[in-house]
């Protein structure tokens, strides 16, 4: 049987996410002397210090530069699929914009300078906003756990952003940011294939399987 745009928005968040966590690891083990306290995420795929050069490892560059790049065009195609099962745009744009943002991330490294620092935000301030507006697709308790992840990476961008590590180091707060967000993404994910060929119990129309419940979306 046909999937549903539920289940291929499912799919392609829950194989990006994956992806991405399989090659995070795989990149901090490749990485001579890394450290997830001092290090930050990007310095994956290049490392440049506030004084001395630009430092690329391989294979490290590679594979956190492909699975980021692969996991930003996947959540972009997740949104386009969310939008077709849901036909609500506020969760399929801030879908697509921290999609767009991964993406750049992989695109532009550390050795692009602002424009790295631009997208890395990007991702995660979206990040953090989608599994809070996707909430209202998944039934409890997913419904609550999408809501506090959301707000978990939320609260530690902020810190984040404030250069305040709570002792974790600048890497070790960015983990507390990309973390939550790549759970809930796999756990999104994963509770939209469950769906089967029906979407979710928010009065969404899926085009394709025909199921509608009792309350409707707004318009937007």
């Amino acid at each position: 049987m046909a999937l549903s745009n539920a289940s291929k928005a499912g799919v392609a968040l829950f194989v990006g996410s994956v992806q991405f966590g399989i090659a995070l690891v795989l990149a901090e083990i490749y990485y001579p002397g890394y450290n997830v306290s001092t290090n930050y995420v990007s310095d994956l795929g290049a490392t440049c210090p506030t004084s001395g050069p630009c430092v690329i490892n391989q294979p490290t560059s590679t594979i956190f530069n492909s699975s980021i790049v692969l996991l930003g065009l996947l959540v972009v195609v997740g949104a386009y699929f969310l939008q077709r099962a849901f036909q609500w745009k506020p969760a399929s744009i801030l879908t697509a914009l921290a999609g767009i943002g991964a993406m750049g991330v992989g695109l532009f490294p550390e050795t692009t300078g602002i424009w790295h620092s631009v997208f890395s935000l990007t991702v995660f301030l979206f990040a953090g906003l989608s599994a809070l507006v996707t909430a209202r697709f998944q039934r409890k308790p997913m419904f609550y756990f999408s809501i506090i992840l959301g707000l978990f990476t939320l609260a530690s961008l902020v810190l984040y952003v404030g250069d305040d590590y709570l002792g974790l180091g600048p890497g070790g707060m960015e983990r507390m940011v990309v973390y939550p967000v790549l759970l809930w993404a796999i756990g999104f994910g994963g509770h939209l294939m469950a769906q089967g060929s029906a979407p979710l119990g928010v009065g969404a129309r899926d085009p394709e399987s025909q199921s509608e419940s009792g309350l409707s979306l707004p318009s937007a």
